[in-house]
């Protein structure tokens, strides 16, 4: 039925109009919606956990898995933060309480994460660090947040975190807490991490390639846990495992984000 003098036939899209719709959707494949998880991209490790990666918007409690290993369990939180913002807009908070290292903007970059992107915070106290992290969540602004205490993570605090990160809507942040490794406390995060240096793979010159890290999944609401050796890939911004160890995922990211 043809249209009437009243009504405007339709037109077919304009050439120009085409390329913008295809430039929309590569830029979609490209940064996928995330569904909820932050994927790791090691087939082995996402199949154990729930949604088949980290759920945003809950608790993830990581920490060292013996004394000497703090500084391997703070550049896996980092990794963790890079991978999720290359998926993501907006920016990190990190906020520090005594007695942990400080990131540099060297180290930052060496791991793939854009000092322009993360905001430092250090703290007196943990308490301090708890308050820090739960107005921030409450703000909704930050598409990722990690506390470094010195003394745990007690119930109370973990479930006010966790009511704070529920509260955020439709693109719920990443959230980590880095504890050392001795002060393990009930608080109901949804999966809990040990982390030991693993080594690294590097160049004919000695130089450092690729950081790796022993991870052990101690405990997983809803999954399994397991332990892998990660390889991290600054400039892909994803978790492998060493050649010859298994074969890997397909890449959740689309491709480099670097």
């Amino acid at each position: 039925m043809k249209p009437s003098r009243d009504e405007p036939e339709e037109r077919p899209p304009s050439p120009a109009e085409r390329i913008a719709a295809l430039r929309v959707r590569l830029d979609a494949e490209r940064r996928p919606d995330v569904g909820g998880v932050l994927p790791f991209g090691v087939a082995d490790l996402d199949v154990r956990l729930p949604g088949g990666g980290l759920g945003l918007g809950l608790l993830h409690e990581i920490a060292p898995e013996g004394a000497g290993d703090e500084a391997s369990a703070l550049g896996f939180v980092l990794a963790l933060v890079a991978r999720h913002l290359a998926r993501a807009a907006g920016d990190a908070l990190l906020v520090v309480a005594p007695g942990h290292p400080i990131p540099y903007g060297h180290g930052l970059v060496g791991l793939g994460l854009d000092p322009g992107r993360l905001l430092l915070l250090e703290a007196e106290a943990d308490a301090a660090v708890f308050g820090a992290l739960e107005d921030t969540l409450r703000a909704g602004q930050l598409a990722a947040v990690a506390g470094l205490v010195a003394d745990g993570l007690p119930l109370k605090p973990g479930r006010r975190l966790q009511l704070a990160a529920g509260s955020f809507g439709t693109a719920p942040p990443l959230l980590l807490i880095l504890r050392p490794f001795r002060a393990a406390l009930p608080n109901g995060a949804a999966t809990r991490w040990r982390i030991a240096a693993g080594g690294a793979a590097r160049d004919r010159f000695g130089c450092t390639l690729r950081p790796r890290w022993r991870a052990r999944l101690d405990r997983c609401r809803n999954g399994r846990p397991g332990d892998w050796l990660l390889e991290w890939d600054h400039a892909a911004h994803r978790f492998d495992l060493p050649d010859g160890l298994a074969r890997r995922a397909p890449d959740a990211c689309g491709g480099y984000a670097g």
